[in-house]
């Protein structure tokens, strides 16, 4: 069996050479990094996600990881016997629910990735909203559909971030560790929420005014109509792009918060496909970037 070939000095250099100014660019520099999707139920994806947060905390970037888990807590609740409810096409979280969902997010796959970074060589830390009172969250209600109209939908405990404070973050990040955060948090009424994770994402990001906010997700990013990757967008061409229908489906939810992300504070948000390997050094470290780049 032979070795693998072995770019040369040379190619290792201009490796370097172009890595280096996005390295000084993002050196200090926050970058959240929304991990969920196929990119996390991989295993091999899962190592390389791993030590490429490792590689970026050893090149002078704070990484800030944020996880979801919403399969995971679907076959957790199936094996159970625990039966989904749906209110106007929409899940609702009832008490049961709840604690599976905090058992899950904050429980095993929170502490799985922070496993994998720390066997990559790097230092996690596993946290959720609760923690430090990080994020306190307030109950949301959606509104029906059209057969509904007028309805309120009462989806039990899923909240939204209504005040983060960074106090327990800003003690973690720029001391050789990788905190990696759950979307759970309480409400002032003293009762846990389960957050949207992208959501959750947004409003760590603006906290801790990011200079960058990256979406793992299962495509490449925002499409035109002709099915191609669209490099870059302001926060002005989204909205059109919207109203004419190139931006449909589950990808307008998702650039709201990416939207959202800029008004509280992110420099650029990135919609990226987590399956390629490396995905997150390639958008940072290189010039070809990885995804749709959202500015303001």
């Amino acid at each position: 069996m032979t070795d693998a070939p072995r770019s040369s000095p040379q190619e290792q250099a201009e490796i370097l050479m172009q890595a280096l100014p996005h390295m000084l660019r993002y050196d200090d520099a926050t970058v959240v990094v929304k991990y969920g999707g196929h990119a996390m139920g991989d295993e091999a994806t899962a190592r390389e996600f791993a030590r490429d947060m490792v590689l970026l905390e050893q090149s002078g970037v704070n990484p800030v990881v944020v996880h979801g888990g919403g399969p995971q807590i679907g076959a957790m609740l199936k094996k159970l016997g625990i039966e989904s409810r749906f209110s106007g096409g929409l899940r609702v979280t009832d008490k049961a629910t709840m604690e599976i969902a905090e058992m899950v997010l904050a429980g095993s796959i929170n502490k799985e990735i922070v496993g994998k970074i720390n066997a990559q060589g790097g230092r996690a830390i596993g946290l959720c909203g609760k923690d430090g009172n990080m994020v306190i969250a307030r109950k949301v209600s959606r509104a029906g559909g059209e057969a509904d109209f007028g309805d309120v939908v009462d989806l039990g405990y899923v909240g939204e971030p209504d005040k983060v404070d960074t106090t327990v973050l800003e003690q973690v990040l720029g001391r050789e560790l990788i905190p990696v955060l759950a979307p759970i948090a309480q409400g002032g009424d003293g009762e846990t929420y389960n957050i949207n994770a992208d959501t959750f994402a947004g409003a760590i990001a603006g906290a801790l005014a990011a200079k960058r906010l990256l979406f793992l997700t299962d495509v490449p990013g925002v499409l035109d109509k002709d099915k191609k990757l669209i490099k870059q967008l302001k926060v002005g061409d989204v909205h059109g792009l919207i109203a004419d229908g190139t931006i449909t489906g589950g990808m307008i939810p998702k650039v709201e918060t990416c939207i959202y992300a800029i008004e509280k504070g992110v420099e650029g948000v990135v919609i990226l496909d987590g399956q390629i390997p490396h995905a997150v050094l390639i958008e940072l470290l290189t010039d070809y970037g990885a995804g749709t780049l959202i500015t303001r």
